[in-house]
């Protein structure tokens, strides 16, 4: 009983069930989202507990982030032992530590008692050491010792996103002391697919899928029934390599080695899926220079992960600014040069965008590389020559007729071919290079395409306008 009960208001449920919060377009439903917030402010556990407390961790997180942010711990305070702390792990890192901060660190303690350890790392992560320790000191010893073994291993690892509860069995047991270990042991994890093999030192021998238990007769020994380990992850390998196993051997499970080959975890489809989402979404931000945005930043956080990029594009953009100043005189004489000059950097600099989305997007994948990278940059040379013969015809034949003047039309097909063939070697030259020297392509490779193009463009433009008219 929690001490809010005795101020529970009989509040009707919510007219629709708890499993279709969401409308047409998958937000969470403004009438619903009425009714939660009535329902906080008049402290009702009872609707809380009836149309909250039981939905999915997801559908959980959805809620706390689409509620007021004044309303988000209110609302946790209020289910109390019935809030799944999981849903935590659903949410913007912003809005997580906000709720998380003002937790009291013996309930984060009890609720982090019942999450699996991967959603227990996923929490404590982010944590401070000093209320990092203070919960990890009143878990079990046994499951402190897990916890901070993966949180030892680095950021973005394998280890950090294994789940340290499986089922492990030594290869002389027979399939009928497996099956009757299943069924008496409590301490197991919730769903598996795999029961691994191991020596008396944890050293992985191999793996029996649970369809092979179940076909076998009772006093099979396991080691002839399992199989080898399907491609064992390192502890220390990165998230989005692992994920990449997954991917080519479509994997469900695979199980995390030590550095001595030692089983001390095991990686879970769903825990990659999040991975490859993460990933996604972090080479598009970057592609954007926006970095680790979250879109419940504050203004200041927000700016601040703008401006560095924001002021590498303003140095380049006078770069370009100062290749314009060199023809002053050209523009001055023949002021349609004035009115075309950003058709020829701006086309020039989509088509480089393209060609280097497509580049950062392969080398993330392991698609490209040093023995396909011919082939795929004369294929880039390629469409950058085609394109630029499309474009500058049709741009050409438009300006021509636009200003009266075949000259200018030329002028401005022959830049625009000549700015289309850059951006789309630059597109794939640069990030391949930057991949090169260890720099990440997603977060430079924008700012120095569009420094390319823009220059060129310009260069070529005003360059064969002055060459030809002055």
């Amino acid at each position: 009983m929690t001490e809010n009960e005795d101020e529970i208001v009989n509040r009707p449920a919510a007219e629709e069930s708890h499993d279709d919060i969401y409308d047409d377009e998958g937000s969470v439903r403004h009438d619903f989202l009425t009714l939660v917030g009535a329902a906080i402010t008049d402290r009702d556990v009872l609707f809380l507990r009836q149309n909250v407390a039981r939905l999915h961790e997801s559908e959980l997180g959805d809620l706390i982030e689409a509620i007021q942010p004044d309303q988000r711990l209110a609302m946790i305070r209020l289910l109390g032992d019935d809030f799944d702390m999981t849903a935590l792990t659903e949410v913007d890192e912003t809005i997580r530590m906000q709720i998380v901060d003002q937790m009291p660190n013996d309930q984060i303690a009890a609720a982090i008692g019942d999450l699996d350890s991967d959603d227990a790392v996923y929490i404590l992560e982010d944590l401070n050491d000093e209320d990092r320790e203070e919960i990890l000191a009143q878990l079990p010893f046994t499951e402190r010792v897990r916890l901070r073994r993966a949180l030892d291993y680095p950021e973005s690892s394998a280890g950090r996103r294994m789940q340290t509860e499986f089922v492990a069995v030594p290869p002389f047991w027979t399939v009928g002391q497996t099956i009757d270990y299943m069924r008496d042991e409590e301490d197991l994890p919730e769903s598996f697919t795999q029961i691994f093999v191991i020596d008396p030192t944890f050293k992985l021998l191999g793996a029996v899928n649970l369809d092979a238990i179940l076909r076998t007769k009772r006093q099979v020994k396991i080691e002839t029934i399992m199989h080898a380990t399907n491609h064992p992850i390192p502890a220390e390998m990165d998230q989005e390599e692992a994920a990449q196993l997954f991917e080519q051997y479509d994997l469900l499970s695979a199980a995390v080695v030590d550095e001595n080959e030692r089983l001390v975890g095991v990686l879970t489809i769903d825990d990659v899926v999040d991975v490859i989402q993460e990933e996604a979404e972090e080479d598009l931000l970057r592609l954007g220079g926006v970095g680790d945005e979250e879109l419940s930043d504050s203004i200041a956080e927000t700016s601040r992960s703008r401006v560095p990029w924001l002021a590498v594009n303003l140095v380049t953009a006078f770069m370009a600014a100062s290749v314009i100043s060199l023809f002053e005189a050209t523009i001055q004489e023949i002021v349609a040069l004035a009115v075309l000059m950003p058709i020829v950097a701006g086309m020039g600099g989509n088509a480089g965008s393209q060609t280097m989305t497509v580049t950062v997007r392969a080398l993330a994948t392991r698609n490209l590389d040093i023995h396909n990278a011919f082939r795929v940059v004369r294929r880039e040379a390629g469409v950058g020559l085609l394109n630029g013969l499309i474009f500058g015809v049709s741009i050409g034949a438009v300006a021509g007729f636009w200003f009266q003047d075949p000259n200018i039309g030329g002028i401005i097909a022959t830049a625009m071919l000549i700015n289309m063939m850059a951006a789309a070697i630059a597109g794939i030259l640069i990030p391949l290079s930057l991949d090169r020297f260890g720099a990440d392509p997603a977060v430079s490779s924008a700012v120095f395409v569009t420094t390319v193009t823009d220059i060129t463009g310009f260069f070529a433009f005003l360059g064969l306008a002055t060459w030809w008219f002055m």
